[in-house]
C-alpha cells in the first residue's frame, strides 16, 4: 500500500518498527520526536567490532536488520567499514536509514551534501581517475558539477541515435557465443562474454568508438575495467570468495593502490584520447572541460556507472528469468511477440509498451539494487522522519541507506520479501515507481544538473527491457541461473 494512501489510515498503537511489518505508519503530525538510538561504541573497539560483524559474522543485510530489530527503529547510529587499522582518515560513524521515508532524505539536495561520499567516508585515490576529481564526487553546489552532469546527459542524448543498433549487434555476438558453448559443453558461463558485450556496446554508443580499431582494447579493455573497479570497492565490499579470516586480513585491511592497474588504465585513456574525438570536442568546446577532465569523466560514466552497473544488474535479471518455473517466460514471450511482431519492430517505442517486461526490470532493481549503499552528509542540523518517529540529525553526520532493506519496506511494498513480476503493472504499479530508489532518486524523478540522480536512469531500464525483448524474439525459453545458461530453445 502506498504511503500517501496509508497516511490517512488510523495508526495502530504502538506501531511496529520491523522492516517487514504490515502495520501502517503514523501521520507526520502524530510522529513523536525520539532520541536517535544506536551507538558507535568505544573508540577503535566499536568500529572494529562492527566491521567484523559486517564482513564476517553477520554480513551486510543481517548487520543492518539485527540492529534495526535491537533498537526498534529503522533509523539509528552505527559504524560501517572501512575502518581501523589502516584507514585512519576515514570516519566509520553513520546514521543508518532503512525505510523508504527516511531514505528519501538522501536525495533532498537542500538537506544533504554529496561531496566525496560515493562509497561512504572512504574515497579511493584520485589517481584511479588520472588525478581528476570526477563528477560523481562533486556536490551540486560545486560549479563544475553542472558542467560535468550536463556533459554526461548530452552524451546520452546523442547516443540514442545508435543505442539500439549497437545493443542488438553486440547481443548477436553474445548469444552466438552462448549457443556455441551450450552446444559444446552443455552449459555456458555467461558473465565474461556478457561483460565483453557490454564493454563493446558502451564504447560504441557512449564514446562513438568501435573497439575493433584496437584488438588489445577489444580483448582486454573490459578486463581492465574489472580490475579497476575491484581495487576501488574491495575495502567496502563483502566478497565471500576468500575464506575468513583471509578475506578480512588481505582484502579489508588497507586501500589498494591505483598503481596495480595504472598501466592498463592508461591504455584505456589513450584509446579514448585517440579515437573519441567528437565526445572530447563536445566536453571541451560546449561544456568548458579540459581534455583530461573530459577523458576521465567519460571513462567514469562508461566504466564505473554503466559497465559496472550493467555487470551487476543484468546477471540478476537473467537469473530471475532463466531460473523461473512459474510460467513467467511464456508470459513475457507472448507480450514481446504480440507487441513487436517481427524482430524488426523492436525499438524504444514498442518496448515502452511492454508493461510486464518493464515491471520485471523494475522488480529486479527493487529486489537486487545494483548499488546496495547510498550515502549523503547533512548540510545543517535537520529532522529526519521514519514511518514511526522523527530524529535529530546533526550537521556533518553521514547518512547511509542500505537499499536491499529500504526496498523491502512493507509500509510501501506488499509482500516485500517476494519477487513479484507484476508488481509495477497497471496504475497502482506505476504509482509505486515513486518509491523505487535504485538510481540515486525515485524512478519518477528527472536527472538534472542540479541533482545527483543517475543521468542514464531511463536508458538503463529501457536497455534492460530491450535485452529481455531481444531474448524472447530469439528464443522460446532459456534455462539457467545468475551465472550460467544451461539450455536455450530457439524461437519457432
Amino acid at each position: 500500500m502506498l504511503l500517501r494512501t496509508m497516511a490517512a489510515a488510523s495508526p495502530r498503537s504502538p506501531p511496529s518498527t520491523s522492516l517487514t511489518s504490515q502495520q501502517p505508519p503514523s501521520t507526520p503530525s502524530q510522529l513523536p520526536l525520539r532520541t536517535m538510538p544506536g551507538s558507535y561504541g568505544l573508540p577503535l573497539v566499536g568500529p572494529l567490532s562492527d566491521r567484523l560483524d559486517y564482513f564476517w559474522f553477520q554480513g551486510p543485510e543481517k548487520f543492518f536488520r539485527t540492529r534495526a530489530e535491537k533498537y526498534k527503529s529503522t533509523v539509528f547510529r552505527t559504524n560501517i567499514p572501512p575502518t581501523f587499522p589502516f584507514f585512519g582518515d576515514v570516519n566509520p560513524n553513520i546514521v543508518a536509514v532503512l525505510d523508504v521515508k527516511s531514505f528519501s532524505h538522501l536525495f533532498d539536495m537542500d538537506l544533504v551534501d554529496k561531496r566525496d561520499v560515493l562509497i561512504g567516508d572512504f574515497r579511493p585515490s584520485l589517481e584511479f581517475y588520472g588525478g581528476v576529481r570526477v563528477g560523481v564526487y562533486l556536490d551540486t553546489t560545486e560549479p563544475k558539477h553542472a558542467k560535468i552532469k550536463s556533459f554526461a546527459m548530452e552524451i546520452l542524448k546523442r547516443s540514442s541515435k545508435v543505442w539500439l543498433q549497437e545493443l542488438r549487434s553486440n547481443l548477436n555476438t553474445f548469444w552466438g557465443t552462448i549457443e556455441s558453448e551450450v552446444t559444446k559443453n552443455g552449459a555456458a558461463s555467461y558473465i565474461f562474454p556478457l561483460q565483453r558485450c557490454i564493454f563493446s556496446f558502451l564504447c560504441a554508443s557512449l564514446a562513438g568508438v568501435d573497439v575493433s580499431v584496437s584488438p588489445d582494447i577489444a580483448d582486454n579493455g573490459w578486463k581492465t575495467l574489472n580490475t579497476w573497479l575491484a581495487l576501488q570497492v574491495i575495502p567496502t565490499t563483502k566478497l565471500g570468495i576468500v575464506p575468513q579470516p583471509l578475506e578480512e586480513i588481505f582484502l579489508h585491511t588497507w586501500p589498494y593502490p591505483s598503481l596495480l592497474v595504472a598501466g592498463n588504465y592508461k591504455k584505456l585513456c589513450n584509446f579514448i584520447d585517440e579515437n573519441a574525438g567528437d565526445c572530447l570536442r563536445l566536453g571541451q568546446e560546449e561544456f568548458g572541460l579540459t581534455r583530461d577532465e573530459t577523458i576521465q569523466n567519460l571513462l567514469f560514466v562508461l566504466g564505473f556507472n554503466a559497465y559496472g552497473g550493467f555487470s551487476v544488474f543484468l546477471p540478476y535479471l537473467f537469473g530471475k528469468i532463466a531460473g523461473d518455473n512459474s510460467g513467467l517466460q511464456e508470459r513475457i514471450k507472448s507480450e514481446v511477440r504480440r507487441i513487436c511482431g517481427s524482430g524488426s519492430d523492436l525499438n524504444f517505442k514498442t518496448v515502452n509498451e511492454m508493461e510486464l517486461v518493464k515491471s520485471v526490470v523494475y522488480e529486479t532493481l527493487r529486489f537486487n539494487p545494483p548499488v546496495p549503499l547510498q550515502f549523503a552528509r547533512a548540510r545543517e542540523d535537520f529532522q529526519i522522519s521514519s514511518h514511526d518517529a522523527v530524529f535529530e540529525v546533526k550537521k556533518g553526520e553521514l547518512l547511509c541507506g542500505y537499499q536491499p532493506l529500504v526496498m523491502r519496506d512493507a509500509n510501501v511494498f506488499d509482500e516485500p520479501e517476494e519477487f513479484k513480476p507484476d508488481r509495477f503493472v497497471g496504475e497502482t504499479g506505476s504509482e509505486l515507481l515513486d518509491f523505487l530508489y535504485w538510481s540515486n532518486g525515485p524512478q519518477t524523478g528527472t536527472p538534472s544538473a542540479s541533482n545527483k540522480q543517475c543521468a542514464a536512469k531511463d536508458m538503463v531500464t529501457l536497455t534492460a527491457s530491450l535485452v529481455i525483448a531481444d531474448l524472447f524474439l530469439r528464443y522460446d525459453s532459456i534455462t539457467g541461473d545468475s551465472g550460467s545458461i544451461k539450455a536455450v530453445v530457439k524461437a519457432k
